[in-house]
């Protein structure tokens, strides 16, 4: 880390801009600073999510997560920069696929539910969802790397199935949407 900040305010972007990582000023409700904010904001609430009493495989995969955040941040803040690659998504895809072998098929759609861990999972997933539909609003307009994308994308897959992991380890077990209720006679 280059510079330490020993004074937290700097009074810069007190005419709504902010400093990218390469020193371009920009509108601080640009694509860009939308884009790297709801990746930083996942990673909060990815922390919650630690917060809870989990399991040890999962608290492992979320640590990495949150480290892979912090470097896509970084790549989103610093136009040109390379910071998550092919591998990250291939690891991902690799746990996903570990967590989901010992889960029942899906017959019905899932609920936010299934105690406070997977719950909050869940939230995390909704914000991964909204940051992968703002990254590629970025990518309209701005260079994005595809891996960037790509990575939300199983994201926010993985965080399902860990919020699905996470209902069945606390013993809540997966809340079920009953589309039943509402048929007609």
């Amino acid at each position: 880390m280059g510079n330490r900040l020993s004074k937290i305010y700097t009074r810069t972007g007190d005419d709504g801009t902010t400093g990218l990582g390469d020193g371009t000023r920009v509108a601080k409700d640009s694509a860009r600073v939308a884009s790297y904010g709801t990746v930083d904001e996942l990673n909060s609430v990815v922390g919650v999510v630690l917060a809870q009493d989990i399991p040890d495989a999962v608290r492992e995969t979320l640590i990495q997560v949150q480290h892979d955040l912090f470097d896509l941040g970084g790549e989103l803040c610093i136009p040109g920069m390379a910071m998550i690659h092919a591998a990250d998504i291939d690891r991902l895809e690799t746990t996903l696929d570990g967590f989901n072998t010992d889960l029942p098929p899906l017959k019905d759609f899932i609920l936010p539910g299934g105690g406070a861990a997977a719950a909050y999972c869940h939230v995390a997933r909704t914000v991964c969802r909204r940051a992968e539909r703002e990254v590629v609003a970025l990518a309209r307009s701005e260079a994005v790397r595809a891996e960037a994308i790509r990575y939300l994308n199983r994201l926010s897959d993985l965080l399902f199935v860990i919020a699905r992991v996470l209902a069945r380890a606390s013993g809540h077990g997966e809340v079920l949407w009953q589309h039943e209720r509402r048929k007609r006679t």
